[in-house]
């Protein structure tokens, strides 16, 4: 599957079959979430591979109940060392870089996710301090997704996008940008 086609094609998955993610899925997962643009190539994350029952459920709760998180067979918890990046670029990399970084890192968990056959539902909104306590995290790291994976239950429907014409500016904003031709992907 080529890059263009994971982005038109992957949505968010909500309800997963109970089937288990092979490790080596996880693992090629992973591996390339490392490859995601870091700023200075710091690399300021860690992964949180959960599987656990239990676990998943406390997360469950500390996620306002988003039920992906039981349903899926795993939850990565993507997570920021801002230790690490603070050493690195002071305040404006805990505060921003760490974060950005991290959310590149995201993404490309869940296009690969995509490009393997598996769902993946991106989870932000959550109880950072719970998280934090349920995984024990070192008080440097900062938990800033946390991604459901597995096998889509059923094929979700296609998120519909704003087109890019009504939001992209041309050198300043307010100066529209004037699309040249056909939308090329629909």
């Amino acid at each position: 599957m080529d890059v263009i086609e994971c982005i038109l094609e992957r949505s968010r998955v909500e309800n997963f079959s109970q089937k288990e993610v092979n490790d080596r899925l996880v693992e090629r997962m992973l591996e390339l979430a490392t490859h995601a643009p870091s700023a200075g190539n710091v690399q300021a994350w860690h992964f949180i591979v959960v599987k656990d029952a239990k676990v998943k459920e406390r997360l469950f709760e500390a996620a306002l109940r988003v039920a992906s998180i039981k349903s899926a067979p795993i939850a990565i918890v993507v997570c920021a060392d801002m230790e690490r990046m603070g050493l690195r670029y002071g305040e404006k990399g805990k505060q921003v870089y760490a974060i950005q970084d991290t959310a590149h890192a995201s993404l490309t968990l869940a296009l690969v996710a995509h490009a393997l056959g598996l769902g993946c539902d991106m989870i932000r909104a959550f109880d950072e301090a719970d998280v934090a306590s349920i995984l024990e995290l070192p008080p440097h790291l900062k938990p800033t997704m946390i991604l459901a994976i597995g096998h889509p239950a059923e094929l979700p429907a296609r998120a519909s996008k704003i087109p890019f014409e009504n939001i992209t500016w041309l050198n300043r904003y307010g100066n529209r940008y004037e699309v040249r031709g056909k939308r090329i992907f629909v």
